[in-house]
C-alpha cells in the first residue's frame, strides 16, 4: 500500500516519540554501563527484527532483499550500526540534553549533503526552517560547551557521529527512491543491529547487567529501536531526506522532556529556549508545506 505524505509525516513523528525514551530509560540502569549497554540494546534489537521482518516480508522476500541489496544495502546497514553504537555510548557519557542537542545538527548536514551529492534544490521554507533550527541548536550547544566539562564534551563528540551517519543514510535512501526499481532497504536495519552488537561484544565483557538492566535494555531494543526504525525506513520512501532529518528533531524535544519528567534531569534555560525554536521550525515547515500541497491540488 502506498503511504501518503501526511501518513508518512505522522509515522515518523510516532517513530521519534518511541526513539526519545532511550535517555530516560538509561537513567534507571543498575550496573550496565558503556559498551555493555550498547551491545545488549543492539542484540535485543536484532532479535526483535528477525521475526518482525519475517512477518512483514516472508522468508523468501527477506532472503532475496539481502542477496540483491548490493553495496547500498550494506552501506545503509553500516550507517544504522554507527547510529546505534554512538548514540547509546554517548548517553552513558553525558546528559540526555547534550546528546540530543548534538544530534540536532542532522538537518544541516543532510541538506548540504543532499545538495552536494544529489543536486537537490530545497524549498525556501525548508532552508528557513533549517536556519531557525540552527539558531536554536547554537543557543543550546553554546551553553553546554561553555560549561567545559571534558567528559561531557567527549560524549557530545561521540554523539556527533549519529547525525553524520543519519545524513548519509537519508541521502542514500533519497537517491535510491529515484531509481526505477529501488532495492528494499528494510533489511539494512537488521544488518546495522548485528554489526553494532558484533563490534561492541568484545568491549562489553565481562557482563555486569542485572536482570532489571536486561529487561530495560530489551525494552529499548524492541520498542525504542526495532519498531520505530522500520517505521522510519517506510516513511523514507515518501519523505525527502532533509524533511526526514528535520522531523527527526522532534526526538530532541521529546527526549529532553522525558528526561526532565522521568529522571529529574532538568534542562537549562538555553536548552528550553533553543528547543522551542527547533519545534517552531518543524511546525512552520510542515504547515507551509501542507498549505502549498493544498494549493497545488
Amino acid at each position: 500500500m502506498t503511504m501518503t505524505h501526511r501518513k508518512a509525516v505522522w509515522t515518523l513523528v510516532l517513530a521519534t516519540l518511541m526513539w526519545s525514551i532511550a535517555g530516560v530509560v538509561s537513567r534507571f540502569f543498575e550496573s550496565a554501563r558503556g559498551f555493555e549497554v550498547t551491545f545488549w540494546r543492539s542484540a535485543f534489537n536484532a532479535l526483535a527484527l528477525v521475526p518482525l521482518l519475517l512477518w512483514l516480508k516472508g522468508p523468501a522476500s527477506l532472503s532475496a532483499a539481502m542477496r540483491q541489496g548490493g553495496r547500498a544495502l550494506w552501506l545503509s546497514g553500516l550507517c544504522w550500526g554507527v547510529m546505534y553504537t554512538a548514540f547509546m555510548l554517548a548517553m552513558t557519557m553525558t546528559t540526555v540534553a547534550n546528546v540530543l542537542v548534538t544530534m540536532s545538527v542532522g538537518p544541516l548536514i543532510t541538506a548540504l549533503l543532499a545538495r552536494a551529492v544529489l543536486g537537490h534544490r530545497l524549498p525556501q521554507r525548508t532552508w528557513g526552517a533549517i536556519a531557525l533550527a540552527g539558531v536554536g541548536i547554537a543557543w543550546m550547544y553554546g551553553h553546554e560547551v561553555s560549561a567545559g566539562d571534558p567528559r561531557h564534551l567527549a560524549g557530545m563528540a561521540v554523539a556527533l557521529a549519529v547525525p553524520v551517519a543519519a545524513a548519509v543514510n537519508w541521502t542514500l535512501l533519497q537517491h535510491l527512491k529515484g531509481q526505477s526499481s529501488p532495492p528494499d532497504m528494510l533489511a539494512a536495519v537488521l544488518i546495522g543491529a548485528v554489526l553494532s552488537a558484533a563490534v561492541t561484544l568484545p568491549l562489553a565483557l565481562p557482563f555486569a547487567a542485572t536482570p532489571r538492566d536486561l529487561s530495560l535494555l530489551a525494552l529499548l531494543g524492541v520498542v525504542q529501536l526495532a519498531i520505530p526504525c522500520l517505521m522510519a525506513v517506510a516513511a523514507a520512501r515518501v519523505l525527502a531526506g532533509p524533511e526526514m532529518s528535520l522531523l527527526g528533531l522532534l526526538e530532541v524535544v521529546f527526549g529532553v522532556l522525558w528526561a526532565w519528567l522521568g529522571a529529574n534531569e532538568a534542562p537549562s534555560v538555553a536548552v528550553l529556549g533553543g528547543g522551542g525554536l527547533v519545534l517552531a521550525a518543524l511546525v512552520g515547515n510542515e504547515a507551509l508545506g501542507w498549505r502549498q500541497r493544498l494549493a497545488g491540488a
